[in-house]
């Protein structure tokens, strides 16, 4: 009895030792990936890092083969704190370390040095920023999660004139190559549209009191003041607005769009009006789905970056196995190639610069502390 059972134990460790080793012969892909993880802005990169993680979790799931081989998908995340140097720093890390692939930057200012390094060792990157010069440098490269600056901005500054009725304006941005080329686009749109820029200023993506610049706008009486940056620093700038007496609609871009702008702001984000890529999360063709898997997952809903980041995490691992090659000079054409269902949009496509061909605009407004849906435009 005893030889028996030693037997069977002997037969039991070789069939977990045969499973165990079948199971490491998965081939590890690393995809890289960076935003903003600590800091003002870390809230934004969180929720970015959050819906990639879904994403490779999920792919992984079905059991992936590539080349005829299993593969497991392995996210590599970096820090890069919204800084332009360090962005780069966190590049040069990425492409040492043996990405195939680059899911990130999320600002515009550390996305465009960053991609230059990852043209150069040939890698595709597909990035949450917005701003048009990212794909205009001519590189095969790059991709985006949402859409650029230019549809945003040509939406938002002919809305604020041809449907709010806005006609005197003043902008200020904080200078990142996000909140200047949104701050632009408006401008061209708004002015375009018939408006009249009574005043542009600027501050910087750390300051945090307006009072100075906000008194010399108020001797303008604007209809409305658009600002282009981020939310930590758009919450400050409502509240002393109402403080000095100003009146004036305040209008952003999508990074403002979040509960940390209601929390900074209070009672003073009533009324501002901001713009968002894409749909809202519950008219998202694969939205409630998603929300539901996000929290399951995360034990809380997602913002506003998850849904888009997600999509392209799934579009790049998708490109390699259509490729059936994790080499990214070979899988770059299939992503370059991408027509597929995804969570924001019923096609997610590129065009010859690597831009969404089907980006949507939806438009929100702050009542009674909540967003509320105004218009949605484009989008497919």
């Amino acid at each position: 009895m005893q030889s028996k059972l030693t037997a069977s134990a002997v037969a039991v460790a070789g069939l977990l030792a045969f499973g165990a080793a079948n199971a490491q012969q998965a081939q590890e892909v690393k995809l890289g990936f960076a935003a903003p993880l600590t800091g003002a802005q870390a809230h934004y990169g969180k929720d970015m890092q959050n819906g990639i993680q879904l994403a490779v979790d999920e792919y992984n799931a079905t059991k992936p083969t590539i080349e005829g081989k299993p593969v497991k998908f392995v996210l590599q995340s970096e820090d890069d704190a919204a800084d332009p140097r360090q962005g780069a720093l966190v590049a040069q890390k990425l492409v040492d370390n043996g990405i195939k692939g680059m899911l990130g930057h999320f600002n515009s200012g550390t996305t465009i040095p960053a991609s230059r390094i990852y043209a150069q060792a040939g890698i595709p990157e597909i990035a949450m920023a917005t701003a048009p010069e990212y794909t205009k440098q001519g590189f095969k490269t790059t991709f985006r999660m949402m859409t650029s600056d230019i549809q945003q901005g040509s939406v938002v500054g002919t809305f604020a004139v041809k449907k709010l009725g806005f006609k005197n304006i003043a902008i200020v941005d904080d200078r990142t190559a996000y909140g200047q080329g949104l701050a632009d686009e408006f401008e061209k749109a708004a002015k375009a549209a018939g408006g009249k820029i009574v005043r542009r200023e600027f501050a910087n993506d750390k300051a945090v009191d307006f009072r100075a610049i906000l008194t010399n706008l108020k001797r303008s009486n604007p209809d409305v003041v658009f600002y282009g940056g981020a939310d930590a620093q758009a919450g400050p700038l409502a509240k002393q607005m109402r403080e000095l007496g100003i009146k004036a609609t305040l209008m952003a871009g999508e990074m403002v769009k979040s509960d940390a702008f209601l929390k900074i702001a209070g009672d003073s984000a009533n009324g501002s009006v901001v713009s968002l890529a894409g749909l809202p999360l519950d008219k998202m063709p694969g939205g409630a789905a998603y929300e539901s898997r996000y929290k399951a997952k995360f034990g809380a809903g997602p913002e506003t970056y998850s849904p888009y980041a997600y999509d392209g995490a799934m579009a790049m691992m998708s490109a390699m196995k259509k490729a059936n090659s994790t080499d990214p000079a070979k899988y770059l054409p299939a992503l370059a190639k991408t027509s597929m269902p995804g969570v924001t949009t019923r096609e997610l496509a590129y065009d010859n610069v690597g831009d969404l061909k089907y980006g949507s605009i939806t438009l929100y407004k702050v009542v009674d502390g909540k967003w509320t849906v105004l218009e949605t435009v484009g989008g497919k």
